[in-house]
């Protein structure tokens, strides 16, 4: 496949791979926001309304410089 190269071990078994981010950059980046959504799947969620407070109460609390 153009623009992929495979790193391989002494017995010939892939290892790693090297990917033309020219080429294929938009479809990396489109499967690297799926790994970390996956890595991310267990962690604990928190409303947007709750965010938003969280933030509006941090904005507040910053001293003005």
């Amino acid at each position: 496949m153009k623009g992929i190269q495979f790193v391989v071990d002494d017995v010939g078994k892939k290892t790693a791979v090297i990917i033309d981010l020219e080429e294929w950059g938009e479809l990396w980046e489109d499967f690297y926001d799926i790994l970390i959504s996956e890595s991310r799947r267990n962690e604990s969620t928190i409303s947007w309304d709750e965010l938003k407070a969280e933030m509006t109460d941090e904005e507040i609390q910053k001293p003005n410089v």
